[in-house]
């Protein structure tokens, strides 16, 4: 007797139900960071918040690589962007402000390695490739 085996497409919620949404979501959060430096990080608290919620849905993809990517580079620029601000305070007021002029390089260094690794991520991504 010959088993009956039903090939008609599931209405299901699969694990993973349409990789495309996922892409999307990626290159909006991406858009979201790279704007943050310029939002007082404001849009940077805003993608973490929609990167966490959905990160269920691109679990167990690549995808997944560019969402622990863009949190990665949240929380070590939030790390590094205290401590860049509290030297240049430090410098200008041991210094009496003319140190001051030297200090900027510390903000601005993260300003630019945050937009460098969003750069990065965003790259990966519109190849299609994840991050490693």
């Amino acid at each position: 007797m010959a088993e009956i085996i039903d090939v008609t497409p599931s209405t299901q919620n699969d694990a993973h139900p349409n990789p495309q949404s996922g892409v999307t979501l990626a290159h909006v959060l991406y858009g979201l960071h790279g704007l943050a430096p310029f939002t007082m990080l404001t849009l940077a608290v805003v993608a973490m918040i929609i990167g966490a919620v959905k990160r269920d849905d691109v679990r167990d993809t690549w995808l997944e690589t560019h969402f622990s990517w863009l949190s990665r580079t949240f929380w070590w620029g939030l790390l590094w962007w205290v401590i860049a601000w509290g030297a240049f305070w430090i410098i200008s007021f041991v210094t009496l402000g003319v140190g001051a002029l030297f200090a900027w390089i510390f903000p601005v260094a993260v300003f630019v390695w945050y937009l460098y690794r969003v750069l990065v991520g965003w790259l990966k991504l519109g190849d299609s490739k994840p991050i490693t």
